[in-house]
């Protein structure tokens, strides 16, 4: 009896830690159950941290296949049927190039939302979470290794960078796809969808510093340098109406809504980056 309890109180400790991850953002260990579902073919949504009805769903299936009680419950019998996706807490062992399972997808999930998307969600730590990392380091002036040991560790758990001022919308369009996960990838900015042709405008004054094709799937491009090492990036255009080293101010027209590039339709990728990093633009928008 008392063996069954203590078990009962892992699996109750497992799943507090998940939820309580959840509601303060900090969702690195979801995302990592995720990543180890769906390398089983488990889980097909998108890589988002959130403890949903459909994680719960792959879970409980992961749990039917193990032939272990399915209570949708990731406690300790269930992460151990994850196999090496369930070892390693982000922090447990130094990470470096080569390393796999649960705490190098914790490690690729909070790169991103920290502004340093490594490509894929797969707890695989390979040449893009290397560069990723090392881009991150650089940013928090710490050793620049790629090695994410204990001072990575404690700057992942810092406040996320943010927008330091406010943004015009730089096109009169709805939000679409906003900053965040996406599949199993990550979003780094926000899609405006608009006709193709539509005015686009300057977030605030700076100076241009990029006016043209861009080979990083962003089609025909504009990048503003602005005041506080912020940069706004204005992607898959049509028309380029602004060149480089001219001096803009918010609001003055810098070119036209195209589909340029890697894009299935036309909208405007808008991109804010400081010191490197992506940030969210959506609470600096006007």
């Amino acid at each position: 009896m008392a063996f069954r309890a203590g078990i009962a109180l892992l699996a109750l400790v497992g799943l507090l830690a998940l939820v309580t991850d959840a509601r303060a953002g900090r969702t690195a260990n979801v995302a990592s159950l995720q990543v180890g579902l769906q390398a089983r073919g488990l889980y097909g949504g998108t890589i988002d941290g959130v403890m949903g009805p459909r994680t719960r769903r792959a879970v409980r299936a992961l749990q039917r296949r193990a032939g272990i009680l399915v209570d949708g419950i990731p406690g300790p019998q269930t992460k151990r049927a994850l196999g090496r996706y369930s070892r390693h807490r982000l922090g447990e062992r130094m990470l470096h190039h080569g390393n796999r399972g649960w705490d190098v997808a914790a490690l690729q999930f909070k790169l991103a939302w920290h502004g340093f998307p490594s490509g894929t969600f797969d707890g695989v730590f390979g040449a893009h979470t290397d560069a990723a990392l090392r881009r991150f380091q650089h940013r928090a002036h710490l050793s620049v290794d790629g090695v994410a040991g204990p001072a990575s560790v404690r700057a992942l758990r810092r406040g996320r960078p943010r927008v330091p001022f406010g943004l015009r919308r730089p096109v009169n369009a709805p939000v679409g796809d906003r900053f965040g996960p996406r599949g199993n990838r990550f979003h780094a900015g926000l899609d405006l969808p608009a006709p193709y042709g539509a005015y686009v405008w300057a977030a605030r004054k700076g100076r241009v510093v990029k006016a043209g094709w861009s080979r990083g799937g962003f089609g025909y491009l504009v990048v503003i340098r602005h005041r506080r090492h912020v940069r706004t990036m204005y992607a898959h255009l049509s028309h380029i109406g602004a060149h480089r080293g001219e001096r803009v101010v918010a609001g003055e027209r810098i070119g036209r809504v195209g589909a340029s590039g890697e894009a299935t339709g036309p909208h405007l990728h808008f991109e804010v980056r400081r010191g490197g990093a992506s940030v969210d633009p959506l609470p600096a928008l006007r």
